[in-house]
């Protein structure tokens, strides 16, 4: 199956930002949604505004911390289209600080959203990719993965995890599963709202704002290897400004 026309795909971090753009684009490409994020209402406002342009989409609270509600994302999907083909697991947590802050709380957010979120949703997807024999995930990491910088050491290991994951997850998957790794740079997103630190919220802030991409630059990208036929994968593609480092 491929192209987007009548894929069933599931997103997390949905309300807002890249998930937001991303079930719009792939909305407009003819995909059937399953939107899951912790903010209800901003996702019944998304669905709203996806059936009013003509698409399908479905919601439910989903807290990417908690195993059952990523399984109830990928229940829902068999329940309302008899199928998952795709899991964009893009909900993250960037509550970045220099680690003599001794944020313990905000380190443990970042590990339980950005690593265990990621293998809540592999654990209930997988075993579906498997019965139905095919489905792709496609997981969004960060270049912190790629490059460390101050106040970020504890989100750059949990990206780094990620890839790490993803690359085991795509040696084991065979021929039926496939697996994608999308890292953004600085994207034009609530972001930097979330650190605790003023400092390096300013800091952020003022790099988004002057350099910044849109969310849907990275929707593309997710569009991109979503289309590809079935026994093409993308493994790994990495989505800066132009005029970041």
């Amino acid at each position: 199956m491929s192209g987007i026309d009548g894929k069933v795909v599931a997103i997390t971090g949905a309300s807002s930002g890249i998930g937001e753009a991303t079930a719009l684009l792939l909305a407009g490409r003819g995909a059937r949604l399953v939107l899951g994020a912790r903010r209800s209402e901003r996702l019944a406002e998304l669905v709203a505004r996806i059936e009013e342009a003509g698409g399908t989409a479905v919601h439910i609270r989903t807290d990417v911390t908690r195993r059952e509600d990523l399984h109830a994302l990928v229940a829902l999907a068999g329940e309302r289209f008899g199928r998952l083909d795709v899991l964009v697991s893009n909900a993250g947590a960037g509550t970045i600080s220099p680690l003599d802050d001794l944020r313990v709380q905000e380190w443990d957010q970042m590990v339980d959203v950005n690593i265990k979120g990621v293998l809540h949703g592999i654990g209930a997807a997988l075993p579906v990719f498997r019965a139905q024999g095919a489905g792709h995930f496609i997981t969004t990491a960060s270049t912190a993965a790629f490059r460390v910088v101050p106040a970020m050491a504890v989100y750059a290991g949990t990206k780094v995890a990620v890839r790490a994951i993803c690359e085991g997850l795509r040696q084991e998957a065979g021929k039926e599963v496939r697996v994608t790794t999308v890292s953004p740079g600085a994207v034009a997103t609530d972001f930097a709202d979330a650190s605790s630190n003023t400092r390096v919220r300013a800091q952020t802030a003022q790099m988004r704002d002057r350099i910044a991409i849109s969310p849907e630059a990275i929707a593309r990208a997710i569009a991109f290897a979503v289309e590809q036929p079935a026994d093409v994968d993308v493994n790994e593609i990495v989505v800066r400004p132009a005029a970041q480092n």
